[in-house]
């Protein structure tokens, strides 16, 4: 399946005259805008150019293809040595692109953004997250092979494939590429294969400044092959050792690969190789003038591709459509042979969910108590058997997040110990690594096919932020099972009890928080979360109690993000309770006593604002009336969501400081959140809109 074989391996003076042309358009682009970051791009031209020319199996004529190999650049800001290697295989960018770097409206942003070019397989800003990235892409493809060919001989699968990724200093300085390499060489993920740029700068000088260790012993003690070329005679890299070094990573499918790559940076710039200044700023003409000189390009040109290296580099589209072309046929081999597994494959890449499905989410007894992270264990378990595409698991607190989709099932490598031990497993054991697991989970839903949800608790989000910002960033549909919402979480204490959470992640855009008031409402929730994956793709946050709060009966509203639970005795409300999660059910009895006073008193329940803010105007009107002035607003949190919904009559009912150790009937009663307490604010807030 592979484009070239060992024995293949050829460089051209065309070969070479193509890398160095890469160096030259990284020099040139960075200098016409004046910022940039051209010594890593002119360093890596040699080692990009072999992973796309020679070793990556890709189609540049349909950057989407189910059966790529992925790439991942994770140090994002030497985006110039993807895009230069896009433009040269032939994907959509052309010379005018790279003259454009860095400008507004441009297919080249200073940092490679997904969905915004093609061939950009992820977002890649933030240092370390490509790593966990190209992790969670190597879960991905192997889950997505025990979806459709399980029992396929290795390597024989139209569903095989590559994961490489080339990772930087800064990547691995980064705490999360430890969470993530630790737990890769733990799962064995023989389809990874990271090349490690060792150019020993980073912006602050030698990395002597920071950085000491062994990082080959490093990777070895997480499991991982590891391998080191050293530098051609020149200083320069080594194309045939790589290629080597490449395919043989390639054939080690027992462990996770590392290549070490010693490079100079700005090589073979005279002055400003190996400089701390050629990683973040401009050449300067001079150099750029000199670096030309070397390399025996016209010092008077720009930007300048001779037709051959282009005409030479672009028989990527025709290696591509051969490559495809193949397995077209291996996939249509694979149907005749697999028909059921055909029809979920379609489906499934169709974005579709099976008719019917909605039967089998749980209905709970109005009446009752449930906490809503105990009714989302159940909505798991209902749907596992209908959607095998969805998997997920923990930050190690499955038990407590109720994340445990399939008890005998544990997405666990050959040779791991565990009796539900099964490399196609439905349950991932994320570890105590909440950030690299974020990360990841955005790396499986880039890679497609299947649906992953990861669970820890709220106030852990902390530890993810940055991942979570990415997934809304590339608008993936990622769902974070985040538990112990609020102060009801109790003896734990205010470490453990979050406060600004709910406010801070509703303030990322594109990222959907649902914090459900009952059993009913979450599975409403999770139906709505699963029925968006391709219609509407967004990262979405489920809040969700530890303790247990009433069941009330249900209503598709919740869908909608927020609707009337409970409506006014009387024609026209005198006051609105808004009100979310486990604080909904002291509004319903904030009312009752409202009520028995002669006061009308709406309740609403908001489980998602975002939801809700998508709404026609006429709908969020009849919800929530203009005319009425008198609201409340009910969260265990700081109220900074509420202030643009209860208006200048309005109060809210919030935490404005951190929590306790106590158990939690203590803590609601001790912090106001009680019937009484809501009660007392509508009528405040009543007085104040009658003037």
């Amino acid at each position: 399946m592979n484009a070239h074989t060992p024995d293949s391996f050829e460089w051209t003076d065309l070969d070479r005259r193509a890398v160095d042309t890469a160096r030259v358009l990284a020099a040139d682009a960075v200098q016409k805008v004046g910022n940039g970051h051209p010594g890593t791009a002119m360093a890596l031209a040699p080692a990009a150019y072999t992973i796309f020319q020679k070793v990556m199996r890709h189609d540049p004529a349909d950057p989407e293809w189910t059966g790529r190999d992925r790439f991942v650049l994770s140090p994002g800001h030497t985006s110039l040595t993807l895009y230069t290697q896009l433009y040269l295989a032939g994907y959509e960018l052309e010379l005018d692109d790279l003259k454009a770097f860095r400008t507004h409206g441009s297919k080249t942003p200073g940092h490679p953004e997904y969905g915004h070019t093609a061939g950009v397989e992820t977002t890649t800003g933030p240092l370390g997250q490509g790593v966990a990235n190209a992790v969670g892409m190597a879960m991905a493809a192997r889950y997505e092979r025990g979806l459709f060919d399980p029992e396929a001989p290795e390597g024989e699968s139209p569903f095989d494939h590559t994961i490489w990724a080339i990772v930087s200093d800064g990547d691995l300085e980064e705490g999360i590429s430890a969470e993530a390499s630790s737990l890769a060489g733990h799962q064995k993920l023989g389809n990874l294969v990271f090349v490690y740029d060792d150019n020993h700068i980073s912006i602050e000088g030698d990395t002597a400044t920071a950085f000491s260790e062994d990082v080959l012993k490093r990777y070895e003690a997480y499991g991982w092959h590891t391998q080191r070329i050293e530098p051609a005679a020149d200083g320069d890299i080594d194309p045939q050792a790589l290629y080597t070094a490449l395919r043989t990573a390639q054939a080690e499918t027992g462990r996770p690969s590392i290549i070490a790559m010693r490079t100079i940076i700005a090589w073979p710039a005279p002055n400003a190789q190996n400089t701390e200044a050629a990683h973040g700023s401009a050449l300067g003409a001079d150099e750029i003038a000199a670096t030309k000189r070397v390399l025996g390009f016209d010092l008077e040109r720009s930007f300048e591709v001779a037709d051959e290296v282009i005409a030479h580099s672009r028989q990527a589209l025709d290696r591509g459509a051969e490559a495809h072309s193949a397995w077209d046929k291996q996939l249509d081999k694979w149907r005749g042979a697999q028909p059921e597994r055909a029809q979920l494959f379609d489906r499934i890449v169709a974005g579709q969910l099976p008719e019917g499905w909605e039967q089998s989410l749980p209905v709970f007894e109005a009446g009752s108590s449930v906490a809503t992270r105990a009714a989302s264990g159940k909505v798991l378990q209902a749907l596992g058997p209908v959607l095998p595409e969805l998997w997920g698991g923990s930050a190690d607190l499955a038990g407590s997040n109720n994340t445990t989709i399939d008890k005998t099932s544990s997405f666990l490598p050959k040779g791991n110990p565990l009796p539900e031990a099964d490399p196609y497993g439905r349950t991932i054991h994320f570890g105590i690594r909440e950030h690299s697991m974020a990360a990841e989970m955005n790396g499986i839903a880039l890679h497609g096919n299947t649906r992953v949800y990861g669970g820890t608790f709220l106030v852990f989000s902390d530890y993810m932020r940055n991942a979570v910002r990415l997934s809304a960033l590339m608008q993936l549909p990622v769902t974070y099972v985040w538990t112990h919402d609020s102060i009801g979480l109790g003896e734990d204490g205010p470490t453990h009890q979050p406060v600004e959470h709910l406010a801070s992640l509703r303030a990322i855009p594109g990222l959907n928080i649902v914090r459900p008031a009952d059993a009913n409402e979450t599975a409403i929730a999770w139906a709505e979360i699963l029925k968006r994956h391709a219609t509407n793709p967004a990262p979405h946050g489920l809040a969700l109690t530890r303790q247990g709060v009433p069941v009330y009966e249900p209503n598709s509203d919740a869908a909608r993000g927020g609707y009337v639970l409970k409506d006014s005795s009387t024609e026209t409300s005198d006051v609105v309770i808004v009100a979310t999660g486990s604080e909904v059910h002291l509004a319903v009895e904030a009312r009752e006593q409202l009520e028995a006073e002669g006061v009308g008193t709406r309740v609403v329940s908001m489980p998602s604002v975002e939801w809700f803010e998508e709404q026609s105007r006429e709908y969020r009107d009849s919800v929530l009336p203009p005319s009425v002035k008198a609201r409340v607003a009910v969260e265990a949190g700081i109220g900074l969501t509420w202030y643009r919904f209860v208006g200048d009559a309005g109060r809210i009912v919030s935490l404005e400081h951190f929590g306790a150790s106590a158990d939690a009937k203590t803590l609601f009663a001790e912090f106001g959140f009680t019937a009484e307490n809501v009660a007392a604010a509508a009528r405040e807030s009543l007085a104040a809109a009658r003037g």
